[in-house]
């Protein structure tokens, strides 16, 4: 049995190579992250297993794939570049990774919570072009945070948060308890929260979760923080809120189109921060990612599944 890796960067093939034990089904690395979906079939070679980071497997790709059993899809989103009941269908399980990233993917929340409130990149990039501009920050010590979504990232945010003296509310479409963390109901959390994260996986109920009629629910000049999936929130509304300042700052690390492209109206805005969906890239979360990968591996040699 085979593995490869079909779109590696040098990072994760480098942690890839070093995590990889001799009694391990062989891995093959394919150092390409801009590997095109209509080349995976050659690049797997009829390898059963497929490692992917970030690259779309389309069922009539896959159904070329010869040989391919499983995709060990390098994180929660594979929705975001395959179906996975699609791929079912084939005869291809699309297995994803949890977990890894928790601390690291929080910390950008909260890096991303107070670059916005403190106007940072907007007074970089004049200063950067000589101009000296001081903006007027939000204080967020006593502010009110609200999380929409709440799992292990949400739980790590609030840790963080709690130790900064904010207060954390959050909404979960099951019931939960969390200790410092007040669960609400999404109509209060909005209109309540002077910032507001989102840490809800992407599928076909939460595409679009935070809509026109939500966001006008949001409290006025609100924080908006996004490190989950661009699709979760209408893009549109957001833009049009950002430019009346009802939202009166945004943090994004993820977007609904990646990469983002040149002249993206996002780009434009004063009161945005952007972050290129790098959340979770520390060497802690790659070398958990990977390992996980590995375990996936090493699992479905054993059992076959």
């Amino acid at each position: 049995m085979r593995a490869v890796f079909v779109d590696a960067n040098d990072t994760l093939a480098a942690v890839t190579e070093r995590l990889v034990r001799p009694d391990d089904l062989k891995v093959i690395i394919n150092r390409n992250p801009q590997v095109k979906p209509e080349a995976l079939p050659a690049v797997l070679d009829g390898a059963e297993i497929a490692i992917v980071d970030h690259t779309h497997l389309p069922a009539a790709i896959a159904r070329e794939c010869r040989g391919l059993k499983h995709v060990v899809f390098l994180g929660t989103g594979a929705r975001s570049y395959m179906n996975p009941e699609e791929l079912a269908g084939l005869g291809i399980a699309v297995h994803i990774i949890k977990g890894y990233g928790d601390t690291a993917v929080a910390e950008c929340a909260v890096a991303l919570m107070w670059a916005s409130a403190k106007g940072f990149a907007r007074m970089d990039g004049a200063m950067r072009a000589g101009n000296w501009l001081r903006t007027d920050g939000v204080q967020l010590t006593g502010k009110t945070l609200g999380l929409i979504g709440f799992g292990g990232i949400a739980a790590e945010v609030a840790r963080l948060a709690s130790g900064a003296g904010m207060k954390v509310i959050a909404w979960n479409r099951s019931a939960k308890s969390h200790p410092d963390v007040e669960f609400v109901s999404l109509e209060r959390l909005l209109a309540e929260s002077h910032v507001v994260s989102l840490h809800l996986l992407l599928n076909d109920d939460t595409k679009n979760f935070l809509s026109r009629e939500r966001i006008a629910g949001l409290r006025p000049g609100v924080i908006l923080i996004n490190t989950a999936r661009g699709a979760v929130v209408d893009e549109e509304a957001m833009v049009e809120a950002l430019r009346s300042g009802h939202i009166g700052h945004a943090g994004l690390d993820v977007f609904t189109v990646e990469p983002l492209p040149a002249g993206h109206v996002l780009t434009t805005l004063p009161n945005v921060t952007l972050s290129a969906h790098s959340a979770f890239r520390t060497p802690e979360a790659s070398d958990n990612l990977i390992g996980a990968a590995l375990d996936h591996c090493r699992r479905i040699v054993a059992t076959g599944r």
